[in-house]
Order: C-alpha cells, then sequence, then structure tokens
C-alpha cells in the first residue's frame, strides 16, 4: 500500500478476529453500511478463511463500538489523508445500547435500586 493517503479520502486499515489486516481507501461520506459493501465486494484473496455469506452481517468496530450502518466517516470526525485503525467482525445483530451494561448487571445480581423515604 502507497504511505500517501490523498488528502480527501480517510485510509481504514481494517483488522479482522484473526489478526489479518487490509487498508481500503474511503470517502469520508462512506457509511458504515458502504465499507461493509465495498470490503465484502473486494475481498482479499489472502482473507479467504474468513469470508461471509452477506456484507449485512459485516460490522466495524472503532474505539470498542460497533458502529450502526449509517453513520459516517465524516460523522465520526476521523482526519482526513490519515491511517485510522478498525476492527471488522462477522456478526448477525448489533447489541442494543446500554443491553451489555444489563446483562452484566443481571450475572452479578447487583440491581441499581432506589428507595426514597
Amino acid at each position: 500500500m502507497s504511505s500517501t493517503v490523498p488528502a480527501d479520502m480517510i485510509n481504514l486499515r481494517l483488522i479482522l478476529v484473526s489478526g489479518k489486516t487490509k487498508e481500503f481507501l474511503f470517502s469520508p461520506n462512506d457509511s458504515a453500511a458502504d465499507i461493509a459493501k465495498h470490503v465484502y465486494d473486494n475481498w482479499p484473496m489472502d482473507w479467504e478463511e474468513e469470508q461471509v455469506s452477506s456484507p449485512n452481517i459485516l460490522r466495524l468496530i472503532y474505539q470498542g463500538r460497533f458502529l450502526h450502518g449509517n453513520v459516517t466517516l465524516g460523522a465520526l470526525k476521523l482526519p482526513f489523508g490519515k491511517t485510522t485503525v478498525m476492527h471488522l467482525v462477522a456478526r448477525e445483530t448489533l447489541p442494543e445500547p446500554n443491553s451489555q451494561g444489563q446483562r452484566n448487571r443481571e450475572k452479578t445480581g447487583e440491581s441499581n435500586c432506589c428507595v426514597i423515604l
């Protein structure tokens, strides 16, 4: 991959769970769904073992958060002309916002109960 990224583009270095990486150029107007479709349509040869059946199950993770399909790179305020690292995972559904905290509380038996006297 060339070391210079066009000033009006964002270079994404996508990392699979297996640790394999590949870089793709996107415009700030591209959404997470656009990126998933582009990667699916241009699936790298050395990612063959990780090939998925549909672009709809590809999910991007940025700074520990799943990106919803309509979020654009511009909305994330990613730097132009630079490389940003994201994880790419195959997952049918996205976790509901705040559902993880709820599930963790159920496991620990902790509750956030408030009594007002």
